[in-house]
C-alpha cells in the first residue's frame, strides 16, 4: 500500500484526506494503484473496526472467566454460518452494483441493491426465530459443556434473534463498496463499533446505571450498535446521499434481476458457508479437549481476525475494479489490478505474521491472566501466522472471482481445500497421531497455503472474464 500511495503525485496527507472524503472517483480510468488506495485505505479502516467488535468483547468478557470466554468462543462459529448467508449477498449486492456502475447505469445498480435487501431481510427474519429459540441446544451441539450453556445461552440467544443487524450490515455495505464508496461503508462501522464500545462495559458490568446483564450484555451492546448502523445505511441510501439512490420507484420487485441476483449469491452463500462451516468444524474439534482449549482458541482467531480484517480492505478494492472494469469492458486493466493488490496484500499481510510469531506471548497476556488460556493462545497464533503471506494471495483471488461475479470457481476450490482436505487433515492430526489442539492449528495453515496456490492457478485461465451478470 505504501508504494500505491508513494507513486501518487501530492502529498500523502492530502492524498489521506482525499481517500477519506469519498470523493465520487471514476475507477475505470487513471492510475490503477491509486485507485487502489483509494478504495482500500477506507475498507481497511472499516475492516479493522469490524474485528474490534470481537475484540472488545473478549477484552470485556475475559473478565467473567472461562466459561464466559467459551460461551462467546463457540457463538462466534454458530453465528459464522449467519456471516456466510451476508457475505453472499453482499457479494452478490458487490459485482451487481460494479457492473452497473462499470456500465454508468446508476438506475440499475438502485434496482439491484433494493432486491438484495428484500431477501437479506427475509432471510434474517426466518434465521433470527430459528437461532432465538434453539440457541441452548445449539451451544450443545457444539460440544459446549454444561456450565457454559447455562452462563451464555442468552449471549447466544440475543446474537442469532438479532442477526439481521449482521446480514444487513455487510449487504449494504457491500453496495457502497461496489458504487466505489467505500467512505460510508468505513463511517457506518466505525459509528456501529464507538456504540459497541461505549455499551459494552455498561450492558455487561451494569455501568451508568444501565442493566447487568453478564456475558448477555455483550450480545445486547453488539447488536445495539449494528442496528443503529444499518440504520444509517439506509438513511444514506433512502435519503439520496450516497452514489447509489433508492427512490420510491424502485421499491418493487424485479423478476429477471432478483433472478440474476439470486443466481450470483446462491452460489456464494454456499462458498462462504462451506468456508465457515469448516471453521465451527474446527472449532468442534478443539472443543473436545475442553474450556481451557476452547478459550485459548477463542482468543487468539480474535487476534488473527484482527491483523487479516484490514488487508480485505485491499481485497475489496480488487473485487470493486474487477467488477467496474469489466463493466466498462476493459478485462486486461481488471486483472491487472489484481496482481498489483495481491502483491500489496502479501506485503502487508507477511509483516502481520512476523509481529504475530515473534511477538505472539506480548501479544496474547495483555487479553487473558490465566496461563492456560495463554499457552493455548500462543500455540495457535505462530502456527497459523505461518502461512500469512500465502493467505493474501488466496483472499485476494477469491474477492477477483467474487468481483467478477464468478462466485462458482472459489466454492468448488473452497469444498476442495476446507471440506477434503482440511477438515480431515485436522482431526487426523489432533486426534490420530495425538497432537491435540496443534493439529487443528498445523490444518489450519496447511489447508489455506495450498488453497492460495490452487487459487491462482484457476484464475490465470481467465475464465472469470466471460461471466455476464
Amino acid at each position: 500500500m505504501q508504494a500505491a500511495i508513494d507513486s501518487i503525485p501530492t502529498s500523502k496527507w492530502k492524498f489521506l484526506r482525499e481517500a477519506l472524503a469519498g470523493t465520487e472517483q471514476d475507477f475505470t480510468e487513471g492510475s490503477l494503484s491509486r485507485g487502489i488506495a483509494l478504495l482500500a485505505i477506507p475498507t481497511m479502516l472499516e475492516m479493522g473496526m469490524e474485528s474490534t467488535f470481537g475484540l472488545v468483547d473478549a477484552f470485556w468478557v475475559a473478565r467473567l472467566g472461562s466459561d464466559a470466554i467459551a460461551v462467546v468462543g463457540l457463538t462466534e462459529s454458530l453465528i459464522v454460518l449467519i456471516f456466510s448467508i451476508a457475505m453472499g449477498l453482499s457479494v452478490a449486492a458487490t459485482a451487481t452494483v460494479a457492473r452497473r456502475i462499470g456500465e454508468k447505469d446508476p438506475e440499475g445498480a438502485a434496482i439491484a441493491s433494493v432486491q438484495a435487501i428484500g431477501c437479506g431481510i427475509a432471510i434474517s427474519l426466518a434465521a433470527g426465530i430459528g437461532g432465538a429459540l434453539f440457541a441452548s441446544r445449539l451451544l450443545g451441539l457444539m460440544g459446549a459443556e454444561p456450565s457454559v450453556i447455562h452462563t451464555g445461552s442468552r449471549y447466544t440467544a440475543v446474537l442469532l434473534g438479532g442477526n439481521a443487524s449482521i446480514i444487513l450490515l455487510f449487504l449494504i455495505n457491500g453496495v457502497f463498496r461496489g458504487s466505489g464508496d467505500a467512505v460510508t461503508a468505513m463511517r457506518t462501522l466505525w459509528l456501529a463499533n464507538l456504540i459497541n464500545i461505549v455499551l459494552d462495559p455498561c450492558f455487561i458490568y451494569g455501568y451508568a446505571g444501565f442493566p447487568k446483564l453478564g456475558v448477555m450484555g455483550a450480545a445486547v451492546a453488539t447488536t445495539t450498535g449494528r442496528s443503529i448502523g444499518v440504520l444509517y445505511q439506509l438513511w444514506m441510501l433512502f435519503g439520496g446521499k450516497g452514489r447509489v439512490a433508492v427512490r420510491r420507484r424502485h421499491l418493487r420487485i424485479d423478476w429477471p434481476v432478483l433472478h440474476r441476483l439470486l443466481q450470483v449469491s446462491r452460489t456464494s452463500m454456499v462458498q462462504y458457508f462451506v468456508a465457515m462451516a469448516s471453521w465451527v468444524s474446527l472449532a468442534r474439534i478443539n472443543a473436545t479437549f475442553g474450556s481451557v482449549a476452547t478459550a485459548g482458541y477463542t482468543l487468539a482467531i480474535r487476534i488473527i481476525m484482527f491483523g487479516i480484517l484490514p488487508s480485505w480492505g485491499i481485497c475489496s478494492a480488487a473485487a470493486t475494479l474487477v467488477g467496474q472494469n469489466l463493466g466498462a469492458r476493459r478485462p486486461e486493466r481488471s486483472e491487472h489490478a489484481v496482481w498489483l493488490a495481491g502483491s500489496y496484500n502479501m506485503a502487508f499481510l507477511s509483516m502481520v505474521g512476523i509481529v504475530f510469531f515473534f511477538g505472539a506471548r506480548l501479544i496474547v497476556e495483555r487479553f487473558t491472566s490465566q496461563p492456560e488460556v495463554a499457552a493455548i493462545a500462543i500455540q495457535c497464533l505462530k502456527y497459523v501466522s505461518l502461512g500469512y503471506p500465502f493467505y493474501a494471495w488466496g483472499m485476494i483471488m477469491e474477492q477477483a472471482f467474487n468481483g467478477a461475479g464468478d462466485t462458482a470457481t472459489p466454492t468448488w476450490i473452497n469444498l476442495f481445500c476446507y471440506w477434503t482436505l482440511q477438515i480431515p487433515l485436522a482431526w487426523s492430526l489432533a486426534h490420530g497421531l495425538g497432537l491435540g489442539p496443534r493439529g487443528v492449528y498445523f490444518a489450519i495453515c496447511s489447508a489455506e497455503s495450498v488453497l492460495a496456490v490452487v487459487s491462482v492457478v484457476l484464475f490465470r485461465r481467465g475464465r472469470w472474464k466471460e461471466v455476464r451478470i
